[in-house]
C-alpha cells in the first residue's frame, strides 16, 4: 500500500471556562492548578516520544475545550517542547483554539513568539440571543474585540468557527452573520450545522430548531454569499479564501497519520489506532506509558481502510482520486466500489470526472445517505 506522506500533531487542551449546551467534547473547568498539573503531564508526554517518530511535522493543532483558558506562557511551555522533540517543515501550520473573553493582545503576540501562525476563533453566531442560547460566555462585540487583537499581533491566518440550525435561529439571522463577519474578511471560515448529542444539557430540552428545509436553505445561502466574497468551498463544512484551506483538516481528511497528544487524543499511525485515556487521574499519573495510556489500540484491515478513504475522501469537494485509491491499495476503485458509484450517479449524488468521483450539490445534502453505500 501507499506509503502516507504527512505526519501530523493533534495537542488536546480539556478546559473550558462554561461548558456550552450542545458541547459533547471531553471538557471541563479547570482551576489554575488543575491547569498547571495538566500542563506538566502533557509535557511528560511529549517528551517521551523524542525519537519515536522521526518524519517532519507538516502541521500542529491545539484544540479542547478552549486552549485560550490557559495562561500564555503555559502555551509557550507545550510549544517549546513540542519544538524540542519534533522536527517542523519550515512552512508547518501550527493553529491554536481561541475563544472570546478568553484572549489578550498579549496572549496573541505570546502565540505568535511561540510560532503559532493560525488562530481559529470560536465565534458561533454574531447575534447575541442565539450566542446566549448556545451558552457562549462572550457576545459578539467581545469577538470583535478579540479579532482585532489577533489582527494586531500580526495574524494574518484566522479562521471564525460558525453554526446554524441554532434553536430560534432563523434564514434571515443566519445570512446577516455571515455577513457580519464577512465585512472582517477572514482567510476561512467553519460553517457546521448543530448536531445535538446523546448526554449533553441540549439533548435534554425541547429545542426551537429550525425544519430540515430551512436548514437546507441556510446551507445553500452559505455556500452562495461566501462564494460572492471569493471564498473557496473546499470540504462540506469549510470555506477559504484562494490558498488559504486548512492544512491540519486535508490531513485529516486525506488519512495522513497524525499523533494526538494529550487526555483522550485520537491517534493513527501506520494504519494502527488508539486513543488517549479519558481518565484525568490515570492520564496524570502514567502520561510516559503507552500500557497504561493508550486504549482502543487497533490494525485496520484493509476493508476499514477503504471505507475511512471513501467517507473521509467525499466530504472534500475535490472528491477521491482513482490513482489514490490504486496507490494506496493495489486495487482499482472500480473493482472494490463499481456499483456504489454506479447507483449514486444515477441517483444524481456523485459526479464522476474520469479521474475522480464527487459529491454533487444535491449529493453533499445527503452525504451520510452516501456514505452508508462505501460501507461493506
Amino acid at each position: 500500500m501507499g506509503r502516507k506522506k504527512s505526519f501530523r500533531l493533534y495537542v488536546h487542551i480539556p478546559f473550558c471556562m462554561k461548558k456550552c449546551g450542545y458541547c459533547d467534547f471531553l471538557s471541563w473547568k479547570g482551576s489554575r492548578e488543575d491547569q498547571e498539573q495538566y500542563v506538566r503531564a502533557l509535557c511528560r508526554e511529549i517528551r517521551s516520544h523524542r525519537g519515536r517518530y522521526p518524519r517532519r511535522v507538516s502541521s500542529l493543532f491545539i484544540g479542547g475545550g478552549t486552549p485560550s483558558i490557559l495562561d500564555a506562557g503555559l502555551i509557550e511551555r507545550i510549544m517549546d517542547d513540542l519544538t524540542d522533540v519534533f522536527s517542523f517543515d519550515e512552512d508547518a501550520e501550527i493553529s491554536i483554539e481561541a475563544n472570546p473573553g478568553t484572549v489578550t493582545l498579549e496572549k496573541f503576540r505570546t502565540y505568535k513568539k511561540a510560532g503559532i501562525s493560525r488562530i481559529s476563533l470560536g465565534l458561533q453566531s454574531a447575534q447575541d440571543t442565539e450566542l446566549r442560547e448556545l451558552g457562549r460566555i462572550h457576545t459578539y462585540r467581545d469577538f470583535l474585540i478579540s479579532y482585532d487583537q489577533a489582527r494586531k499581533a500580526g495574524y494574518d491566518n484566522i479562521n471564525v468557527d460558525l453554526m446554524s440550525g441554532i434553536p430560534g435561529q432563523s434564514r434571515e439571522s443566519w445570512q446577516q452573520t455571515l455577513l457580519r463577519v464577512m465585512e472582517l474578511g477572514p482567510e476561512h471560515i467553519s460553517a457546521y450545522s448543530l448536531i445535538v448529542e446523546e448526554g449533553t444539557p441540549f439533548s435534554q430540552r425541547d429545542l426551537d430548531l429550525p425544519g430540515e428545509d430551512e436548514e437546507r436553505e441556510m446551507y445553500e445561502v452559505t455556500a452562495q454569499i461566501l462564494a460572492e466574497k471569493g471564498y473557496v468551498q473546499y470540504e462540506i463544512s469549510n470555506y477559504a479564501l484562494p490558498g488559504r484551506a486548512c492544512a491540519h483538516n486535508i490531513g485529516y481528511w486525506t488519512r495522513d497519520d497524525y499523533l494526538g497528544l494529550g487526555l483522550g487524543a485520537a491517534s493513527l499511525v501506520d494504519e494502527r489506532r488508539w486513543n488517549n485515556t479519558a481518565s484525568i487521574g490515570t492520564y496524570l499519573e502514567y502520561p510516559e506509558d503507552p500500557s497504561r495510556l493508550h486504549v482502543g489500540v487497533e490494525g485496520l484491515p484493509v476493508r476499514e481502510q477503504m471505507e475511512e478513504m471513501m467517507f473521509l475522501g467525499l466530504r472534500m469537494m475535490a472528491g477521491v482520486r482513482r490513482q489514490d485509491f490504486q496507490e494506496a491499495f493495489g486495487v482499482g476503485l472500480e473493482e472494490v466500489y463499481g456499483g456504489a458509484i454506479r447507483r449514486m450517479r444515477e441517483l444524481g449524488l456523485l459526479a464522476d470526472d474520469g479521474e475522480r468521483i464527487y459529491l454533487t450539490r444535491r449529493g453533499i445534502s445527503l452525504s451520510d445517505q452516501v456514505s452508508v453505500e462505501f460501507m461493506f
